[in-house]
């Protein structure tokens, strides 16, 4: 398959992928808009969140480290030996994860307290202790995760994108519903929801995986040549992804000891962040990696770049006006999505600021996923650490510096600066890796998009404030997003940027299912 050929059938993947995460990540809105409805921004919800956070820490870094590592293998094998061979490697990948899920789930039942106290220091009395209960019942998840992100880039590599993408509707329904039985039954039905949410995630990948003839054999066999290479890329995919943890960790240990319900503000306006990441970037990351892994092994350089430079470019487009535009109507948009129930106007206010200043770093959190994929897919995957480590250093510095001064705002601020300049140290180290991607184009791309999202963002903030005297908050919004993609549209088409030509013909391509 040629290049063009690949481009157009990633277009046409990429709308269904889109569309289908729309959906998700409106349920995903969802059950948030539940869980504040119920318990708004207070202890209860911080408890949770940090049990939450907890476990996906304690496993997910190695859960990401493995599943990066496993594509680019699994084409490696499949290349130089079969595709019985790669389903075997799978198999066995599959009884590591489930090994170190033991262990991990082991000791975090015996060190439950201290990760409690590690995770949020602020933490007392009832907080501390509903925490450690919450997150007992969490460890389970451990065991689906890993099986979940491998099984999950299995059927991508099968040229099945569509339900990887599906998993996060089965999720985000049983959370709910479980949400709402805490409020009926019992609050440790909180935790409970949580691990059967994602039991159910596993069940909906199991017939697919099994369609694609894959045979399962248990074996645990650690001294597989391809397992170790396997772990020796991951390793430093690891400690990247356990360094940017120590973010959240840090962020969550501040957060607790500035305001009650501080840690649950960071969370909710974090979600509207990640409603945009999940629908522009993951799905374009999604369909790019298992492609240019497959271009990397082939030495297929200059398709290779071009991948890259197209998705970086497409992202651009699409994810600025989007941060613009929460930062300039972050207050009415957590005000109509949260302010209800138990989240008062003293949460909407805290929410709100710090969506603000966490939207500035939305591009930096965008394109550090694209372009750190583009290491990994080169095998690559000491670059991405040392530079996220080096982001990191910086982030706490700068969490400890601006909190003291912007208490919650200096935290999202801190991590909005950091991924900035880990994107900037990642841009310069790929184009020293592979030599010249057109960065330069990438950075005139860059520069009136940006332009185009201001300008849409002046008129937006102004057409709001006259609408608002008028109308009601709902249609106000409404009404000034519609007026602001259409000045966005006007101001790109006159600034003559070429990359709209790649977004909109994505958008445009008629959708077909995705072939083997």
């Amino acid at each position: 398959m040629n290049l063009e050929k690949v481009r157009v059938c990633m277009r046409k993947t990429a709308v269904v992928l889109m569309v289908i995460t729309i959906v998700s990540k409106a349920l995903g809105l969802l059950r948030d808009l539940v869980l504040s409805n119920f318990y708004g921004a207070s202890t209860t919800s911080d408890a949770y969140l940090v049990s939450i956070t907890i476990t996906s820490v304690l496993f997910g870094f190695v859960v990401t480290g493995i599943a990066t590592s496993y594509i680019p293998m699994y084409r490696s094998i499949e290349k130089n030996f079969s595709k019985a061979r790669a389903v075997l490697f799978t198999s066995n990948l599959a009884g590591l994860l489930t090994v170190l899920a033991t262990i991990i789930t082991i000791l975090g039942m015996v060190f439950t307290e201290q990760l409690v106290k590690l995770f949020a220091s602020g933490f007392e009395g009832g907080t501390f202790k509903l925490a450690v209960v919450f997150t007992r019942i969490c460890l389970f998840n451990l065991y689906f995760t890993g099986l979940i992100g491998l099984y999950s880039g299995f059927l991508q590599l099968q040229g099945n994108y569509i339900i990887p993408a599906l998993i996060g509707l089965p999720l985000n329904i049983v959370t709910i519903i479980f949400i709402y039985l805490s409020t009926t039954i019992n609050i440790f039905w909180l935790g409970i929801g949580t691990v059967l949410a994602t039991v159910s995630q596993f069940l909906l990948l199991v017939p697919f995986i099994l369609k694609k003839k894959y045979k399962h054999r248990f074996r645990f066999d650690i001294k597989d040549e391809h397992i170790k290479k396997t772990i020796q890329i991951a390793l430093p995919v690891i400690f990247g992804v356990s360094i940017n943890e120590i973010n959240v960790v840090v962020d969550r240990t501040i957060a607790s000891q500035i305001t009650p319900g501080g840690i649950s503000a960071l969370y909710y306006a974090n979600l509207l962040n990640n409603f945009v990441l999940g629908v522009f970037v993951v799905s374009i990351s999604s369909i790019m990696y298992p492609q240019v892994s497959k271009m990397a092994a082939e030495r297929d350089m200059l398709g290779f770049k071009k991948m890259v430079r197209n998705a970086v470019t497409g992202i651009n487009f699409l994810v600025l006006p989007a941060a613009v535009g929460l930062m300039v109507l972050s207050e009415p948009l957590v005000k109509l999505l949260f302010g209800r129930g138990e989240f008062d106007s003293r949460a909407i206010s805290m929410t709100a600021s710090a969506l603000f200043f966490s939207s500035i770093g939305l591009i930096g959190f965008s394109l550090r996923e694209i372009v750190s994929r583009a290491f990994y897919a080169l095998q690559d995957t000491k670059t991405p650490a040392i530079n996220a480590a080096i982001a990191v250093v910086l982030n706490i510095i700068l969490n400890i510096v601006l909190s003291r001064y912007m208490g919650i705002d200096g935290l999202a601020l801190a991590t909005s600066i950091s991924a900035i300049i880990c994107l900037i140290l990642l841009l310069i180290s790929l184009q020293k890796k592979i030599g010249s991607y057109g960065i330069n184009n990438i950075i005139i791309s860059f520069i009136k998009v940006l332009f185009s999202s201001v300008i849409m963002g002046i008129v937006v903030k102004f057409i709001y404030k006259y609408l608002d005297h008028f109308m009601g908050d709902k249609s106000t919004l409404l009404i000034s997003i519609i007026i602001g993609v259409i000045v966005y549209a006007i101001s790109v088409y006159i600034l003559k940027i070429k990359e709209i030509n790649y977004s909109m013909k994505m958008i445009n391509n008629k959708v077909k299912k995705s072939r083997d």
